[in-house]
């Protein structure tokens, strides 16, 4: 299918940092100077030193442009694209953070490389989302949608905490630990990667489950399909706590009983590179991947 062309573009700068309006600015002017027309996200709009267009809400913002180009790090990345996932919207991500797996255009790049896109010089990925819902008696009581994990732990005390694991309703098993982290192919290079998970390549239809710091050496993670069903039930929370947080950015306290339902979401995000972008680059690059000591 051809792909329309490109007349808008949203503009998003990592919140909360001044350093970020001058290089938001910067992409502003050169946009403008290839005749295309921006729009702001109201909060990174704030910060700037001038008027690059309209400003709108994030939850806005989605309808009244083509592509959204995000300044920041993974953090800021994965904020917007779960807003945006709805309308569709391609994203492209420039880092200004330390690793920068989805934001992977350099700052010294911004220009040349979002050029190249913008002349057709890319490639598309398509990266599943995560759905979440918290049961509590039979209902639904918070329903939330992750890029790159849904994680269950234990609250600020040490102690751990139990719970039961069921995947498509068949019984997998019922642990003691720190928690489990449900991750997409994109968070398997996140905490899961961190907790002894697996790295999946972006592109598979697959999750991962990960224990975190169970009490048994045979507690392993395990690949499932991407149309898995999992639930994750809490047990015995009389004298602990537990919450469960979204992409780490997004968090909800946890009852005994409660169940943590997690499903591939219905919509998707579809990431923008540079043409040539290797996955097995990325990760040498950014894990240090045949670094000779």
């Amino acid at each position: 299918m051809k792909r329309a062309p490109i007349k808008t573009v949203g503009l998003f700068g990592k919140y909360q940092d001044s350093n970020v309006a001058e290089y938001v600015a910067k992409l502003g002017r050169f946009l403008h100077g290839r005749g295309l027309n921006t729009v702001v996200d109201e909060n990174t709009a704030r910060a700037l030193p001038e008027q690059l267009g309209p400003a709108l809400p994030l939850d806005r913002i989605g309808s009244a442009i083509d592509v959204a180009v995000v300044i920041g790090g993974d953090g800021t990345l994965l904020h917007v694209a779960r807003t945006l996932a709805e309308t569709g919207v391609p994203v492209i991500g420039v880092n200004q953070g330390r690793f920068g797996f989805l934001t992977d255009i350099p700052l010294a790049d911004m220009e040349r490389d979002i050029g190249r896109i913008l002349d057709g010089d890319f490639d598309a990925e398509q990266r599943l989302l995560l759905h979440a819902d918290i049961r509590r008696d039979g209902r639904v009581i918070h329903a939330a949608r992750a890029f790159n994990d849904v994680i269950v732990s234990k609250g600020e005390l040490a102690r751990l905490i139990e719970y039961e694991t069921y995947i498509g309703g068949q019984f997998v098993n019922s642990a003691r630990g720190d928690g489990i982290i449900v991750a997409s192919p994109t968070g398997s290079t996140a905490y899961a990667m961190s907790a002894g998970g697996p790295i999946l390549h972006p592109t598979l239809p697959a999750l991962v489950l990960v224990p975190i710091c169970p009490h048994t050496l045979s507690n392993r993670p395990i690949v499932v399909s991407a149309d898995a069903v999992i639930e994750i039930v809490i047990l015995g929370l009389s004298s602990s706590r537990a919450h469960v947080a979204f992409d780490g950015q997004l968090n909800y306290m946890l009852q005994d009983g409660d169940r943590i339902v997690v499903r591939r979401d219905q919509h998707s995000v579809e990431l923008l590179h540079p043409a040539g972008r290797n996955h097995y680059d990325v990760l040498r690059e950014k894990l240090r991947w045949g670094t000779k000591y």
